[in-house]
C-alpha cells in the first residue's frame, strides 16, 4: 500500500498522501516515497509545478507515534550507549531533508491544506512556496509542550513573523485557517469542497508560464529566503533540538507514559489542560 499517490496533469505533478485511515501521518515509507516523487518531477521536463495535497479529513497529524514513540521506547531499552545526538540528528535529519526539497526544488510548489495540520505536518507544508487552506485547516505545533522542537524553525518566522512565531511556538496552541491567512502563512482560505479544485487550478495556471521562467523565479525568490533565513543552519539546530527534547526528562517521562496507556492517550494527557488536539476529532 502507497503512502503518496502520483497522478500527472498536464504540466502539474500532483503528489497525494493517501494514508487518510491514518491522518497521512508521517512514516519512513511516506518520507522516501515523497522524496522520489519531488526528485522525479523535478527531473521530468515536462513537469513545471509540484502540487501536494491529501486525501481525507486530515492532510497530516504529525509523525505517526506508533512508529515514532515504540522505535524511541525500543531504542532506550536495548541501546548499551547513552544517546548519541549526532546519530539522532542524522535520523531525524533524514526527514526534514526531504521536506526541504519542496522549498528548495527549482519548480514551483503547491499546498493545499485540509483539517488537522499539525506538528510534523507543519514541517512538511511550511516548506512548501505556496499553501492554499480550506476552511476547516486547523495548524500548530502541541509537541512544543513536551517531546519536540519544529525541526526548520525559519519556516515558522518566515510564515507568521517573529512574533506570531513566539506566540505559537512557546504555547503549541492550534491556529485556524483565517489566522493562518491573517498572519500570511497561507495564499488563501477556500471552502473545503473547493480546496483540491481550486489548488489545481492554481497550479495549473502557474504551469502556463514557460519552465525556464518559473525557474529563474523561483531560484531568484529561494534565494532571498534563504539569505533571510538560512534554512540549512535552521535545520541544523531544529533537528538537533527536537533531539534534545525527546531526550529530556519531560521526553523520556511522555515516551514511558505512551508505553504504558498508548500515545494517543499520552497525547490527550499533555492536550487536555490547552483543550484542543487530541481532546478534539479533525
Amino acid at each position: 500500500m502507497v503512502a503518496v499517490r502520483e497522478e500527472t496533469h498536464g504540466h502539474v505533478r500532483r503528489l497525494t498522501l493517501c494514508r487518510p485511515e491514518r491522518y497521512n501521518t508521517i512514516t519512513p515509507q511516506l518520507r522516501d516515497e515523497l522524496a522520489a516523487g519531488i526528485d522525479a518531477a523535478e527531473h521530468d521536463s515536462n513537469i513545471r509545478v509540484i502540487l501536494l495535497d491529501a486525501e481525507g479529513k486530515a492532510f497530516c497529524a504529525g509523525y505517526d507515534l506508533d512508529w515514532s514513540t515504540d522505535a524511541q521506547a525500543t531504542e532506550e531499552a536495548t541501546d548499551q550507549r547513552v544517546w548519541d545526538s549526532v546519530r539522532d540528528q542524522h535520523m531525524i535529519g533524514s526527514f526534514a531533508n526531504v521536506w526541504a526539497k519542496l522549498h528548495d526544488c527549482s519548480k514551483p510548489t503547491v499546498a493545499a491544506v485540509q483539517g488537522w495540520c499539525i506538528a510534523g505536518g507543519t514541517n512538511v507544508v511550511f516548506n512548501a512556496h505556496l499553501i492554499v487552506a480550506a476552511e476547516s485547516a486547523r495548524f500548530g505545533y502541541p509537541p512544543s509542550r513536551v517531546w519536540g522542537v519544529p525541526e526548520a524553525p525559519w519556516n515558522w518566522v518566515a510564515r507568521l513573523g517573529l512574533q506570531n512565531a513566539r506566540r505559537y511556538m512557546l504555547t503549541g496552541d492550534e491556529f485556524t485557517a483565517r489566522q493562518a491567512h491573517a498572519m500570511g502563512a497561507v495564499l488563501e482560505v477556500v471552502p473545503d469542497d473547493e480546496l483540491h479544485d481550486h489548488a489545481l487550478a492554481l497550479a495549473q495556471r502557474i504551469a502556463q508560464v514557460p519552465a525556464s521562467q518559473l525557474e529563474m523565479i523561483t531560484w531568484s525568490l529561494n534565494a532571498v529566503a534563504d539569505e533571510m533565513y538560512d534554512p540549512k543552519a535552521s535545520r541544523r539546530l531544529g533537528t538537533l533540538f527536537d533531539g534534545v527534547a525527546r531526550h529530556t526528562q519531560e521526553g523520556l517521562d511522555f515516551v514511558e507514559r505512551s508505553t504504558d496507556v498508548g500515545f494517543r492517550e499520552a497525547v490527550r494527557e499533555r492536550d487536555r489542560p490547552f483543550g484542543d488536539y487530541g481532546e478534539r476529532r479533525p
